[in-house]
């Protein structure tokens, strides 16, 4: 595919999402596990801003049989659009809508008493079980049940089944650093979470899954994977950590392309101050282009004199700060037409900037990057129906 000359006429930017790659990805994750290991797309944040519902379709699509969001309005939504497939939810607060969720078919987390007092009295109102999973804390710190609160809850889950209120379906934790090889709270977490699950069954519990395996696990923890692996930022073809390897070391391919259609070109003198500050000052005449997006559209300010965009055929960098809805490349003297595409990142093969380089640009991760991208900016989808 060659670069764009011009962006379509009368679009300022484009998010474009390629759904067979993502498709791909779903199929090279798959194929890193075992056959009985089922996959779960995890759509959070409106598909890690790729957009939720056109990329859970997709990665049922390539064989994920499962789909994770953080809050319940997100699963909830989900179900809104259609999709029937297994779907849990993790991240509740109290007065989340349970009774909802239960309805809905939802498999919730539970990870504190007071969660499972909620869900029980929703499942009374509601006339029928929930389904929930119990979250082990094996070593995260944030969301799970402490391993010396484990038998209180399980116990008391044990008793709420027993009473027709719930359906334990699964247990469950997430690692810390599994992207960071060789951690040792990797051995330690898979230790804690072998005993807390071992405790759970000898106690009567019968889960569905087991699941610990994050997107850096699925592709190099294969002892990781029990019953299901959740497929996170891989499943949009980024690589979990540069120190893992880059999305194409695992057969990985970037499913989003940021685009913007230049804007202003006009030629300066040397000395000219560009952008709020003067952080940047032109060393000779030159030409600047004006691109279109900034950090009301999730642009990272701190990518400010260093994010990388291609103009041209060529790499430029933002010249000055990123401003709220707009930022500036020294063109160097070129003198592109109005309308000319600028992409700030892709897949990288045409020779544009990806997500990882401007997260080191931000001194950030390639995650934020394409999650922060706004609402301004039309997701445009490709390649929509499975080949």
């Amino acid at each position: 595919m060659t670069e764009n000359t011009h962006t379509s006429a009368g679009v300022r930017a484009r998010a474009e999402v390629d759904l067979a790659a993502l498709r791909g990805n779903v199929r090279a994750l798959r194929s890193r596990v075992g056959p009985g290991v089922a996959l779960m797309g995890v759509v959070k944040s409106d598909g890690y801003g790729h957009g939720m519902v056109p990329t859970a379709r997709a990665a049922l699509d390539a064989g994920a049989t499962w789909l994770g969001t953080a809050t319940p309005h997100e699963a909830l939504a989900l179900r809104a659009a259609g999709i029937e497939s297994r779907v849990m939810c993790w991240l509740w607060t109290p007065g989340d809508p349970w009774r909802e969720g239960i309805e809905a078919d939802l498999d919730m987390s539970v990870s504190a008493m007071w969660a499972l007092r909620e869900v029980t009295a929703a499942a009374r109102a509601a006339g029928r079980p929930a389904r929930i999973q119990l979250k082990a804390d094996t070593g995260l710190g944030r969301n799970g049940c402490q391993p010396a609160d484990w038998p209180e809850l399980v116990a008391a889950a044990l008793d709420a089944q027993s009473a027709g209120l719930v359906r334990v379906t699964g247990l469950w934790s997430h690692f810390a650093c599994a992207d960071e090889p060789g951690h040792p709270s990797i051995a330690a977490q898979l230790d804690a979470f072998h005993e807390m699950v071992a405790y759970a069954e000898k106690e009567g519990v019968e889960p569905e899954v087991r699941h610990i395996a994050n997107s850096a696990a699925t592709l190099t923890l294969p002892e990781a994977s029990f019953d299901l692996v959740r497929a996170g930022i891989a499943m949009y073809g980024i690589s979990p950590s540069p120190e893992l390897g880059t999305s194409r070391d695992f057969g990985l391919r970037p499913a989003m392309t940021l685009s913007a259609s230049v804007a202003l070109v006009k030629r300066v003198p040397e000395g000219h101050g560009v952008s709020y500050g003067h952080r940047y000052v032109t060393s000779r005449e030159t030409t600047l282009g004006l691109v279109p997006l900034g950090y009301a559209d999730g642009i990272p300010r701190h990518a400010s004199g260093r994010g990388p965009v291609l103009v041209g055929g060529v790499r430029r960098r933002v010249a000055g700060r990123v401003a709220m809805d707009q930022f500036v490349v020294d063109l160097g003297g070129d003198t592109p037409e109005p309308g000319a595409t600028a992409i700030l990142f892709g897949p990288g093969d045409r020779g544009e900037p990806t997500a990882e380089d401007w997260a080191e640009a931000a001194d950030t991760i390639a995650y934020e990057i394409v999650t922060r991208i706004g609402s301004r900016v039309p997701r445009v989808y490709v390649n929509e129906r499975p080949e």
